[in-house]
């Protein structure tokens, strides 16, 4: 594969920080507003699942396809989203994906049968493909390398309100209310984004952009939908097996026709060089295993509590809040445990402990104690929330500044499909357990084999950090010598 000559130069960046916070602290605040929605609508979804289903005639189960539906939307768009930023600014774009995603949610909120909802999933996943990666990018381009451990904790600060507030809010709003208005309230928070975003931050962008590389783009479209999307299916009767074989088949023949592609053309679509980086292929590589799992707990939770222990979706939601508090609570002490272990250990002990975590939850039963449940969840919170933030600032640290739209882009995909690849594995795991025992009705001991299988699945990634260097990430860390800054032109 050729290498990309071509060095990207900013133009203009975001103006002054607010004189009372650093620049690493505003600039994550203000782009994590539309993190914060994207994570809201999810975690409300999560709980709401079994409501939903009920009102458009379909099961749970057959109702993870919109889950599936908008994370694929996302794995399909992000490879764009790289160049759409470079091409038409990133403050432009991101401002636009907002109001994509503000539509989108409209279009749910409104919607009477399942391919309608699914409809309006997909336009959501549209925008998000644009809103994470091109979020990341504002920030790798505006902050230090050595305030990048901080940028990333801050950046999921108001993200991880979405999970925090989603389930308690989707639980009280299905009970009480119409599970309709937990997607009208996207709509004020993206209106609030747009304006925190039009007014501190400034339109980053480019001296030179890359053309851009359609056939490309077409290539990874259509690989990622038809592998992971076929695979999601497959074991289930919701499309016919012929269906399911032409999809994988397609998606692969995909898959090989871009590498191929890729080979001969200078800037292809997703730069798999920047996978020769140590810590990022190694990061991406590790992070995507451990998302697998870490991706299946926002859709089985919400069923073991409301279908395994019969608890409506307020209270299940009020259970689930104590995991997103976990993940909260470790952002105040991240960058000193980064400085006092290192990258490498931490990625490698954390995963193990992370994934155990995630492994208890199989052990619930409906005569477990409230109080047993929530300290599992806030524990295991804290320990996933730190592996992704050592995660998200170790892959960028070899990045240089002109393949920084690249490497979010590449990094994003991953995201995605790992994620979606565990949603797609945790509900297959349950209905291979109700067809293995014979069932038809979901109860709690369908649920321990699909919780202790993604565990175990999360907890493999400690063997890609293995491969990390020693010093791995250092710099960042405040550990090593100081790390050049990226070139900038206030």
């Amino acid at each position: 594969m050729k290498q990309n000559q071509n060095q990207f130069t900013p133009l203009s960046f975001a103006p002054a920080p607010h004189p009372r916070l650093p620049r690493e602290r505003l600039v994550p605040l203000v782009v994590a507003v539309a993190l914060f929605m994207e994570n809201m609508d999810a975690h409300v979804i999560a709980t709401s699942l079994p409501v939903i289903a009920r009102d458009l005639g379909t099961s749970p189960i057959t109702l993870k396809l919109a889950v599936t539906s908008y994370l694929l939307s996302l794995a399909v768009f992000i490879p764009a989203s790289g160049w759409i930023a470079d091409r038409f600014g990133a403050r432009t774009v991101f401002r636009l994906a907002i109001g994509v995603f503000m539509a989108g949610s409209l279009i749910c909120a409104t919607a009477n049968t399942l391919p309608h909802f699914i409809f309006g999933r997909v336009v959501e996943g549209m925008a998000a493909a644009m809103m994470a990666p091109v979020a990341r990018l504002l920030i790798l381009r505006i902050v230090d390398k050595r305030g990048l451990v901080d940028a990333m904790a801050w950046l999921t600060i108001p993200a991880l309100m979405g999970p925090l507030f989603g389930p308690p809010l989707g639980g009280f709003i299905t009970t009480y209310f119409a599970w309709q208005w937990i997607f009208l309230i996207n709509v004020p928070i993206g209106l609030l984004g747009i304006l925190a975003v039009t007014k501190f931050i400034s339109d980053v962008r480019v001296e030179k952009v890359d053309p851009i590389d359609l056939r490309g783009l077409i290539l990874c479209g259509l690989a990622v939908a038809g592998l992971a999307f076929g695979l999601s299916v497959a074991g289930f009767d919701i499309l016919p097996w012929q269906v399911v074989v032409a999809l994988i088949a397609g998606g692969a023949m995909a898959a090989i026709a871009y590498f191929l592609h890729a080979r001969r053309v200078a800037a292809p679509a997703l730069d798999f060089t920047l996978m020769k980086l140590p810590t990022f292929g190694i990061s991406v590589a590790g992070g995507s295993i451990f998302r697998i799992g870490v991706g299946a707990m926002p859709f089985l939770l919400p069923l073991l509590f409301q279908l395994g222990f019969g608890l409506n979706p307020l209270q299940s939601g009020l259970l689930t809040f104590a995991s997103a508090l976990g993940a909260l609570i470790v952002k105040g002490f991240a960058s000193r445990i980064v400085n006092r272990f290192g990258f490498r250990t931490i990625l490698i002990v954390n995963a193990v402990i992370a994934a155990a975590f995630i492994a208890a939850c199989g052990l619930f039963t409906p005569a477990t104690p409230f109080v047993i449940i929530i300290t599992v969840l806030l524990i295991g919170g804290f320990f996933r929330s730190l592996e992704f933030t050592c995660i998200n600032a170790l892959s960028f640290a070899e990045i240089e500044p002109g393949r920084m739209s690249r490497a979010t882009t590449m990094s994003a995909v991953w995201q995605q499909l790992s994620l979606s690849m565990g949603v797609a594995l945790g509900a297959f795991i349950v209905e291979f357990t109700l067809k293995f025992k014979g069932e038809t009705t979901i109860g709690a001991d369908a649920f321990p084999p699909a919780f202790i299988i993604v565990g175990a699945l999360s907890a493999l990634a400690a063997l890609c950090f293995l491969r990390l260097p020693r010093d791995a990430g250092d710099q960042l860390a405040g550990r090593g010598t100081p790390v050049s800054e990226p070139a900038k032109k206030d």
